[in-house]
């Protein structure tokens, strides 16, 4: 089944993911009754929510959900919470294995390679790394492998010097080994040609039986890795994606932050746009403000919708000397803004524009040195906030030019009403 057709990106060509999402989840039954295992609370979100965002900060930029059990939880919770996310989604009528359901979803795939994963399994691979072996050996397949000690309840995987897999063990009590961690780099052309049944298993038809014939790599990872398929590791889950409590006075230089512009430090022009350098009117102590947190971040960046591009109300030209201007007033008041980052498309599917997290990711390439635990996106927004959260930034509302949240609130960690407030209380 194939919905929300619409839900494309413009000149895509981006990493795709399948994220399995289909099963019962019977041994999560007791700590999370009639719900699918990809949708049990974790840290006061769906455990989906952490999966879908951290292969976006990989790089994918498209979802092809494979579901079955209780999937219009899955679709209303996509629709409502990821409302900008390019996806779409199939649905097995009747349980089709986890090699079933990879290959329905492989129909609406548009690349050469798609990652597929586990939605109830977080495993943050380094995606880059995995794509460049997985071309450099043209492998039909490449797994990512967890090292883990002390364990019986996985099987083995066993490598040659190539990153050839030459065997699967069985599970049983190990004491160190590598392990398939559900995340796998899959060539679409090499996986389709092969002539399938309706229903299979991934792992025993596919994995076991064909890394015979040479095609079949693995990347050893020692990254974060989670299956809360069972209650004891769904509970370890509350913990580790869990946001520690911050106080700002204790922020320092290994914090950056995200600042969005209108409304942030300028007078925002409701319903248009800031076309001209001379329609920039900065806020009475923004110029103090910045200059206090350019003091306290070790990064200061720039995080702005600027859509009147795309809409060819204004050129790219406008915007750098809008932001020239600013830039200049800012440094002459003691401040500094390290870099811009600005979404001017059209497509609210467009990765870089807010809510979607694409301009914290792109910064991340820049800087290295960022942290996303240890940074806050400051803006007037709600789709500012939601890209803060979908990044894993701590996020600062500024009631500037919309209604103030009523606190508690888990997309609001820190509620002002402009920006000098934030910056008086840092």
């Amino acid at each position: 089944m194939l919905e929300n057709t619409d839900r494309s990106i413009p000149n895509f060509n981006g990493r795709e993911a399948i994220i399995l999402a289909g099963g019962l989840g019977t041994r999560l039954r007791e700590a999370v009754p009639d719900l699918p295992k990809c949708m049990a609370p974790v840290a006061g979100r769906p455990f989906l929510f952490y999966v879908i965002n951290y292969l976006r900060s990989q790089g994918v930029q498209r979802f092809i959900f494979s579901l079955g059990y209780k999937h219009e939880v899955i679709t209303a919770y996509l629709n409502e919470h990821f409302a900008s996310l390019s996806y779409e989604y199939v649905i097995e009528d009747n349980p089709l294995g986890t090699g079933g359901a990879i290959a329905l979803a492989l129909t609406k795939t548009t690349q050469p390679n798609v990652l597929v994963t586990n939605g109830d399994t977080l495993f943050k691979v380094n995606a880059d790394t995995l794509y460049q072996q997985h071309t450099e050996t043209n492998a039909t397949c490449t797994l990512a492998l967890k090292p883990m000690q002390d364990f019986n309840r996985y099987g083995v995987v066993e490598l040659n010097s190539n990153n050839q897999i030459v065997a699967f063990k069985e599970k049983q009590q190990y004491d160190k080994g590598l392990i398939n961690g559900g995340c796998y780099l899959l060539n679409v052309a090499a996986f389709t040609a092969q002539n399938w049944p309706e229903k299979f298993s991934f792992e025993t038809v596919f994995l076991e039986k064909q890394f015979e014939q040479g095609k079949l790599y693995a990347q050893t990872q020692e990254a974060y890795f989670i299956d809360i398929g069972i209650p004891t590791d769904y509970n370890h889950a509350q913990t580790d994606l869990a946001k520690p409590v911050v106080d700002l006075k204790d922020i320092d230089a290994s914090w950056t932050i995200f600042l969005d512009r209108d409304g942030v430090f300028n007078h925002d022009k409701v319903g248009s746009y800031v076309f001209t350098p001379d329609e920039f009117r900065l806020y009475d102590g923004a110029l103090e403000a910045i200059k206090t947190i350019g003091q306290k971040f070790g990064l200061v960046l720039v995080a702005t919708n600027q859509r009147g591009v795309g809409k060819g109300l204004m050129t790219l030209q406008d915007l750098h000397e809008v932001h020239a201007k600013m830039k200049e007033e800012i440094e002459a008041g003691g401040g500094r803004i390290d870099q811009f980052y600005y979404a001017i498309e059209i497509s609210n599917f467009d990765p870089m524009r807010k809510p979607n997290p694409g301009m914290a990711f792109a910064a991340k390439k820049d800087f290295p040195q960022i942290d996303m635990t240890k940074a806050i996106m400051v803006g007037n927004n709600p789709s500012d906030m939601q890209m803060g959260r979908n990044a894993g930034l701590y996020t600062v509302y500024l009631t500037t030019t919309n209604p103030p949240y009523t606190l508690p609130h888990p997309e609001v960690d820190w509620q002002f009403e402009t920006l000098a407030q934030f910056a008086a209380a840092l």
